[in-house]
């Protein structure tokens, strides 16, 4: 005869209360109220301009000219995108821009995630001092000419190396990483040593597992700044259409482009129909559509990277 324990029939047949509702006081709904407003107000302001760009690069370049253009083309039109997709480096600058940006976010995370463990290690004595250090390299630097002058030197022009080997090292990313690494418990580290882990192995099945959300968020910070770049292709690889990146080549389509349309009339000639205003909108859609296509699938561990190293026990 199985055993009854004591009291277990009187509380099975008990009634579950009920969770009593909770009364919103006139100020936390007018709070509630004010946070929705502000919600969609943020995101009307934030999504706005994205939509009015997206409508004008769909537009006919002189008619966007006019103005009154929002979120829906009033003429629409492909001759940006034609104009955009018919460039002589194309295919050249995109595969660049595709080849420096993967290359530079795996070694520049790579690099970054060994140093930042480095010197987030307690026993490391010149911890201090390389913090410090690489703090001083973020406020200060040798200059344009200088810089241009030591990548000579170094053989580092008219090479596609130009654009990964100076981003190897940033201060400012390996300092993020570095503090969230000193947020992971030591006890972690020390129940490793005790059964015999090296630092390496420490680095590998530990830390780097856990830093996983903040790997991802340093990545998309280098991915996007690869992508975007055009200013160092113009310094150092201006004249070696080999090395030419797909922003450097949109940034020369507006520049012609603009020439043309001063000295165009409006009301002739084949190529008045490409304004700045149109063309500009395309190219930014053209080099924004990766980013925003990857963007949410690093979305939750972006949030979670900037989220969990500014909580410590």
């Amino acid at each position: 005869m199985a055993s009854v324990i004591p009291g277990e029939s009187e509380n099975r047949y008990m009634p579950v209360p009920k969770p009593t509702k909770y009364k919103k006081s006139v100020g936390d709904k007018v709070f509630t109220i004010c946070n929705i407003v502000f919600m969609v107000l943020f995101v009307v302001i934030t999504v706005y301009p994205i939509l009015n760009t997206l409508a004008l690069s769909f537009n006919d370049g002189i008619d966007a000219v006019r103005g009154g253009i929002h979120i829906f083309p009033r003429k629409f039109s492909l001759n940006n995108y034609r104009s955009v997709f018919a460039m002589k480096n194309l295919t050249t600058g995109l595969v660049i821009s595709v080849a420096r940006t993967v290359l530079g976010t795996l070694i520049g995370v790579f690099f970054n995630s060994i140093l930042a463990f480095i010197v987030s290690r307690k026993r490391f004595l010149l911890k201090k001092s390389l913090t410090a250090f690489w703090v001083v390299t973020m406020y200060v630097n040798g200059g344009m000419i200088p810089v241009l002058l030591l990548f000579k030197t170094l053989h580092l022009t008219s090479t596609f190396w130009v654009y990964i080997i100076p981003g190897i090292i940033s201060a400012f990313n390996m300092l993020v990483m570095r503090t969230f690494m000193e947020g992971i418990p030591d006890s972690l580290e020390e129940a490793a040593q005790m059964d015999g882990a090296s630092y390496s192995t420490i680095f590998v099945k530990i830390i780097s597992p856990l830093c996983k959300p903040m790997y991802a968020t340093i990545a998309l910070f280098i991915a996007v700044g690869q992508w975007n770049s055009w200013f160092d292709t113009m310094l150092y690889n201006r004249l070696t259409s080999q090395y030419t990146t797909l922003q450097y080549e949109l940034m020369k389509l507006l520049s012609s482009v603009s020439s043309q349309s001063s000295k165009t009339d409006p009301n002739s000639g084949e190529g008045a129909n490409l304004q700045p205003i149109s063309v500009r909108s395309a190219a930014t859609i053209v080099t924004m559509a990766p980013i925003v296509c990857l963007y949410p699938f690093l979305q939750k561990y972006f949030v979670a990277g900037l989220t969990i190293g500014g909580v410590k026990e």
